[in-house]
């Protein structure tokens, strides 16, 4: 590279990686404008197809698993179904770099994984609506593992796109946009599919209809329209050229070897950190989350009070978070938000054990329920903007998928004994357990934020 150029070069790798550099010291009308320039509201509406499955295969379905019948240890495991997204970093590599005949060519290769993975997710949702669980659970993991793997390969396909439509001072925002429409299919997904199952099934004296569930996510199949449609009419976003593979051998180096080695290359030592960090940072959140559900649903609330507080008013304070915390990490940096997300998170699982003590008191659970989603919207924009400082650009959806598998990789796979660790100590104990696995999280964020990373050609240059 010509010493003319290296200065900007270094500048922009500088700037990515590390993310409180990137917290311009921008006007605050400025820094608000971001949110409605087409690349963020896109985001937005492909963070509604992102999240629309993932409550549909966890937590909705945790519920509708409860009142069927399910005992909470098999619910539990069944959990073990999200560990799709935990190993999306194995066919990471393949969405990143292989053409999808004859999608790619006819929308590029971003928008042809988007569709493709989007087809398995309506497909899946569709199986699961017309299966009982009472008739038998292997056909519904069948499905669910099809919704997942589905869901998977679009976050794998929808983190590059989101990486590769703006530079790296505005990724905090896209981030922000894409949480808000996350939250907001969560709403829908979470909320919204109570309330249709509650309406298909019309007055019935509380038993489990298997009919109402159908109706449910036979919607929820037909919501994925949005994410279908946005990708249909976004264009393809720009990104580097890649030099033509001379052999297989070549190409799986390319591939499959060099995204981890690069990130390796860049930051040596710290990357134990750095993954150490990833693979914790949302422990507290993931494992409470699987009991959620069942713990309502145990506590006496019906489909209608959870629908409402749960999953409207939670998540109504969640984008109010996510808009904070986006808005924080650029004004403040990532790592200070990332460190008040992660006090926030834990703390917010000891008010679940104070809610257990609480009876069907519908007043604490629309305080508890708001409180820990305003602090998961927090934490979750910073470390997206986080995560999203990690990647370069050469290799953004491969090293993206392997931050976001290790974020939840050890988190779904404790998640599992869940159930079985309610049965045997009940849901007080249990909150307050998954409060105290926060603290290791505390120590990792502090040693995080005063290592100093290695530049890398983050910004499009040629890898080292």
């Amino acid at each position: 590279m010509p010493a003319s150029s290296r200065p900007a070069a270094d500048t922009a790798a500088d700037r990515r990686a590390d993310p409180d550099a990137a917290a311009a010291a921008l006007p605050w009308r400025e820094t608000l404008k971001v949110y409605l320039e087409p690349a963020t509201l896109r985001m937005f509406a492909l963070g509604f197809s992102a999240g629309l499955p993932l409550l549909l295969v966890l937590g909705t379905l945790s519920f509708r698993l409860r009142e069927a019948g399910i005992d909470r240890a098999t619910i539990g495991y069944l959990s073990w179904v999200g560990l799709a997204y935990g190993f999306k970093w194995v066919w990471a590599p393949l969405v990143d770099r292989l053409p999808l005949p004859p999608l790619t060519s006819l929308l590029g290769r971003r928008r042809g994984w988007l569709l493709a993975a989007q087809a398995m997710v309506i497909a899946g949702l569709a199986g699961m609506a017309v299966n009982d669980p009472r008739a038998g659970l292997e056909p519904m993991v069948w499905c669910a593992l099809l919704v997942a793997f589905g869901s998977a390969t679009q976050d794998i396909a929808l983190d590059a796109f989101r990486i590769e439509s703006a530079e790296a001072r505005k990724q905090a925002a896209l981030a922000a946009a894409y949480q808000t429409g996350y939250r907001l299919a969560m709403i829908w997904a979470g909320a919204g599919v109570l309330w249709v199952a509650a309406w298909a099934e019309g007055a019935t004296n509380g038993s489990y209809q298997n009919t109402g569930w159908r109706t449910a996510y036979l919607v929820m199949a037909a919501s994925m329209a949005v994410g279908v449609l946005t990708v249909l009419f976004s264009p393809e976003p720009a990104r580097r050229a890649l030099p033509p593979a001379k052999g297989p051998a070549d190409w799986l180096r390319s591939a499959l070897v060099e995204p981890f080695a690069d990130f390796i290359r860049r930051y040596r030592w710290q990357a134990a950190l750095i993954l150490a960090l990833i693979a914790v940072y949302r422990i507290s959140d993931v494992v409470m989350g699987i009991m959620a559900n069942p713990f309502y649903v145990d506590m006496g609330f019906t489909k209608d009070e959870v629908a409402t507080v749960s999953k409207v008013y939670g998540v109504v304070m969640t984008l109010a978070g996510a808009f904070v915390g986006g808005v924080l990490s650029m004004r403040l940096g990532v790592m200070r938000v990332l460190m008040l997300g992660a006090v926030l998170s834990a703390a917010s699982n000891l008010l679940f054990a104070w809610l257990g003590t609480r009876g069907h008191d519908l007043t604490a659970l629309v305080a508890v329920v708001s409180a820990d989603n305003l602090a998961g919207g927090i934490a979750s924009a910073a470390f997206i903007a986080y995560l999203s400082s990690l990647t370069n650009i050469s290799y953004s959806a491969t090293q993206y998928a392997l931050f976001s598998s290790m974020m939840l990789l050890l988190p779904k796979f404790v998640a599992g004994y869940s159930g079985a660790f309610v049965d045997a100590h009940g849901y007080g104990s249990f909150f307050t357990s998954t409060a105290a696995l926060g603290v290791p999280v505390l120590v990792l964020v502090a040693l995080a934020s005063r290592m100093k990373a290695r530049a890398g050609p983050a910004d499009g240059g040629e890898p080292p």
